[in-house]
């Protein structure tokens, strides 16, 4: 008989409605109970795509004598930790502080008032390398509960107190070159000449610094960029059949990945390689960028416009499968001469790369029969789509599809890929449609319904800044005014009184303690997706007030900088942006060539951070376009920067030269 959990709108907790635990959403019922029985909490977090999370609910959430000791013993609530990224920051932040590491599944205990006195993450169901078992963690646990409570409300009384000091964020000193100049002396320290990306295995895509890289500029910079995004394009990490990126590669040569594909990397991926692509007139990031934007729409398109959060790194019970291949299976597919070739040009060999003798697949080189190589992929493709699929978390995050928005725009713009800015303005109407209730954003929807969750920063930073890019790309004045609706909320109802942001506004679900954390993970903090969204709308419409709010948030970025550079990536891009200017380019004139070949000018070689907007004189609302007439009846460019102005041309030659100049 399904549990409480079947009435939950996350698939994450969808997956645990038959368990015979018997589980509670996250709220204030839970908590009540727990009280009128005098037990403990027992908090566990995970998400849909999270391989060891599947394989902890196997071996002990489906286990019948498990579940009734945590039943007699317990209340267990289950968090997906994307859906209450609020729940999970506090929660995490904990498991760091008592255990020195972090990562899900994440198992947290918790008294009465949610003050957890004891974290971990994975536990087996049998005692395993020096590892206890679940049921031996619960059983010690429930002991020291009820013999030894003094010593549980110390330990809870500990882990508050340094919570609550961990929240307490103080500005530096304001950005300028030098800093930046330095951030990227300290990258160069971690960086990975011979695979590129930062530090050793496992190996996550740099995304935010990458964004860095590019808008910094300079030989080690670029250098650095091009060496990463080289080295994962050819690596086991990207599905070099369908395209898209999987979440992480656990070698440092990108070989094997963790087989996940999130939507967030993905958009931001789709966003630096199609950046790349157009400052270096590197067709192969293009072919990669393109086939990130194929993989989006084709595997996480939702039917009503937005975008998917996640696809499974399992199948058929095992991680991986659907994606790897031994030399039979190719020759099996292809015959032997092609089923030969292939192997040897995506390097899979007789030993294997994976598990079990498979490989996965790589493209360390440009195949020399281009005709030969996309025959071969069309029919390997065929194949795999045979395979039992990978599943599918199909909940829409409103940060996320911000990121896919900001993605598809940049990509759909640079590319000259129309297709990619459509893509992108129907997950905007979709948001504003859903997600969008009486001037505040929730959290997720499925199948075209909003829950109930409230949005924290990162979607009103993310939406922001995606609804300012289909402003750019389209012309539209109703998108700045709803990213516009969406910065007051922020301003109103997230500023801290150090210039920063929390991650919850003041009127959210009260927490152990109100997260607030600046820096970057696997996708942008809500602090540095509000610098970018900050910037992005004080460039369009002149607004000094967002402007000022932005350069008081990068005071408290400046610390994380200096101390953290790869945890500070998009600050660092906002802050390259701030001192830029940004860059402000007007196109006006009659939709056409004349318009077109200054429009695509001025986004290949504007500053990347700038914002770009076409559209026929006196069309638009958008403040930067007021008052921009034609000069002499031809379409003109009016660049500014740094709130000065330069006159208006009208040839692409003079438009380069104010842009590089």
């Amino acid at each position: 008989m399904p549990n409480r959990l079947a009435e939950a709108t996350s698939p994450y907790l969808l997956q645990h409605q038959d368990n015979p635990v018997d589980w509670w959403e996250w709220g204030d019922e839970a908590f009540e109970v727990a009280r009128r029985r005098n037990v403990p909490i027992l908090l566990s977090v995970g998400y849909a795509a999270c391989h060891w999370c599947h394989v902890m609910a196997h071996e002990s959430f489906e286990d019948e004598d498990t579940a009734a000791y945590l039943n007699e013993h317990y209340v267990s609530i289950k968090v997906d930790r994307e859906e209450r990224p609020d729940v999970d920051a506090v929660y995490m932040q904990a498991t760091v502080a008592m255990t020195g590491q972090g990562g899900w599944p994440m198992t947290c205990v918790l008294d009465h008032e949610g003050s957890p006195f004891f974290a971990g993450t994975y536990f087996p169901d049998q005692p395993r390398h020096g590892q206890p078992s679940f049921r031996q963690l619960l059983e010690a646990i429930n002991d020291a509960w009820v013999n030894r409570s003094d010593e549980v409300a110390a330990a809870s009384d500990r882990i508050r107190d340094a919570l609550g000091r961990a929240v307490e964020l103080s500005g530096g000193a304001a950005f300028d070159a030098g800093a930046l100049d330095e951030a990227v002396t300290k990258l160069a320290r971690d960086f990975d000449a011979d695979w590129g990306g930062f530090g050793g295995a496992p190996k996550f895509p740099p995304s935010m610094l990458l964004d860095f890289l590019l808008r910094h500029g300079g030989d080690t910079a670029t250098q650095m960029a091009g060496r990463t995004l080289a080295a994962m394009a050819a690596g086991g990490i990207h599905d070099q059949l369908a395209g898209g990126f999987a979440r992480y590669g656990v070698d440092r040569a990108w070989v094997v990945p963790h087989f996940e594909k999130m939507l967030y990397d993905n958009a931001q991926l789709l966003s630096v390689y199609a950046r790349w692509a157009s400052q270096h007139d590197d067709v192969q990031a293009a072919h990669v960028a393109r086939g990130v934007a194929d993989f989006m729409l084709a595997e996480l398109g939702t039917a009503e416009g937005a975008f998917a959060s996640a696809l499974d790194a399992d199948s058929e019970g095992e991680e991986g499968t659907f994606y790897v291949w031994t030399p039979a299976q190719l020759v099996e597919v292809l015959g032997p001469d092609d089923g030969t070739w292939a192997a040897t040009l995506l390097t899979v060999t007789g030993k294997g790369t994976f598990e079990k003798g498979t490989s996965t697949l790589q493209l360390q080189a440009q195949p020399d029969d281009p005709e030969r190589w996309e025959s071969v992929r069309t029919r390997l493709l065929e194949a795999r789509a045979k395979r039992e699929r990978p599943a599918r978390d199909d909940k829409v995050v409103a940060a996320w599809n911000g990121l896919a928005i900001s993605g598809l725009v940049d990509a759909g713009t640079l590319l000259d890929a129309p297709d990619l800015v459509d893509a992108a303005v129907r997950c905007g109407e979709f948001l504003s449609d859903v997600h969008l209730s009486e001037g505040r954003l929730l959290r997720v929807s499925r199948d075209g319904r909003a829950g109930s969750h409230a949005g924290v920063l990162e979607d009103y930073g993310c939406v922001a800044t995606g609804f300012t890019a289909l402003a750019c790309a389209t012309g539209d004045g109703v998108w700045l005014e709803r990213a516009g609706q969406l910065l007051e909320v922020a301003i109103d109802h997230f500023a801290a009184d150090d210039g920063g942001f929390h991650d919850t506004a003041d009127d959210a679900q009260s927490l152990l303690v109100r997260p607030r954390d600046p820096s970057d993970n696997a996708s942008p903090s809500g602090h540095s997706a509000m610098l970018h969204a900050l910037l992005s709308h004080a460039a369009l419409t002149g607004s000094g007030r967002h402007r000022d709010a932005a350069e008081r948030a990068l005071l408290i970025s400046r610390r994380i900088a200096e101390s953290s550079p790869r945890f500070a990536g998009w600050s660092l891009a906002a802050a390259r942006t701030a001192l830029d200017g940004p860059v402000e380019v007007a196109v006006v004139g009659p939709a056409g060539q004349e318009r077109d070949v200054l429009e695509r000018a001025a986004r290949r070689h504007a500053p990347l951070g700038s914002v770009v907007v076409a559209a026929e004189p006196g069309a638009s609302s958008i403040p930067l376009m007021a008052d921009r007439d034609l000069v002499d009846g031809r379409a003109a460019a009016y660049v500014c920067r740094n709130l000065v102005c330069q006159r208006p041309v009208t040839s692409v030659e003079d438009l380069v030269a104010q842009l590089e100049g």
